[in-house]
């Protein structure tokens, strides 16, 4: 589909659209499916968790339930043999997309999300996960048309796939090591700058419960500074950070 923007043509409002729409559901990913429903960084209330979920799935990376319990079981084995996705146990393709093509990883593991699964909406949600994407298109479809569409939904989709998924693969395998997280996590700005703070994944591997991922103030973040001045209003509360002793373990290497 991503074909068809040959006949849209290019202009500063399509690439607009593609960029706003990228961003909005970069940080539904980053503070909604991870650091919220994945390692649970901070509160908020049941109405705002939902509204998270339905955005963050309109990225087509299946459930919230899904994608949590996913993510949970790749931090308790990450770059081990039952790691889903390490680029250090199955290749780069296979932990960037090859694993989501797998039949093998089809099931939502409720289980691994007890804490989510009592809640009848996300239920819902993970059995009818193509509903927001469709409804997400729908809506790029009524601001701007077939180019809007194609812009709006499709090409930022492609973009927002490939750039979550370098967090499992590429910041693996590429980047700078701060702390010894026990795995091969790295720190990327790129990636960082990419993923509204994602690609400070050495510093989430080392401390996963933290809200923020980029620890110092050099560090771009855009999901924890949007969390911050939602927490202003009451929106989110209990943002937890890391503890100055843990922030100051680095590498004798200076490799940070």
């Amino acid at each position: 589909m991503c074909l068809w923007v040959i006949q849209t043509g290019i202009s500063w409002k399509l690439v607009a659209l593609a960029i706003g729409s990228y961003y909005l559901r970069m940080f539904a990913i980053t503070a909604g499916y991870h650091r919220y429903f994945s390692h649970r960084s901070y509160k908020t209330s049941r109405a705002f968790q939902f509204i998270l979920a339905c955005l963050a799935m309109t990225s087509a990376q299946k459930s919230v339930l899904w994608w949590a319990a996913h993510h949970r079981h790749h931090h308790k084995h990450s770059d081990q043999e039952k790691d889903r996705h390490s680029p250090l146990q199955r290749g780069f393709w296979f932990s960037h997309v090859g694993w989501l093509l797998s039949e093998n990883y089809v099931r939502t593991d409720l289980h691994l999300v007890r804490d989510w699964a009592k809640y009848p909406e996300l239920r819902f949600l993970n059995q009818f996960h193509v509903i927001p994407p469709f409804l997400y298109a729908g809506l790029m479809y009524a601001v701007g048309g077939f180019p809007g569409l194609i812009w709006g939904f499709f090409i930022s989709t492609t973009v927002l796939y490939h750039c979550t998924f370098f967090i499992n693969s590429l910041t693996h395998i590429v980047g700078r090591v701060r702390y010894n997280s026990r795995d091969g996590s790295k720190n990327s700005f790129i990636l960082a700058v990419l993923c509204c703070g994602e690609g400070w994944h050495n510093n989430h591997h080392y401390y996963q419960s933290s809200v923020n991922q980029g620890w110092f103030w050099w560090e771009v973040d855009f999901s924890y500074y949007i969390l911050t001045v939602l927490s202003w209003f009451g929106i989110v509360w209990d943002l937890r950070t890391p503890p100055a002793h843990i922030k100051s373990k680095i590498l004798a290497s200076g490799n940070a």
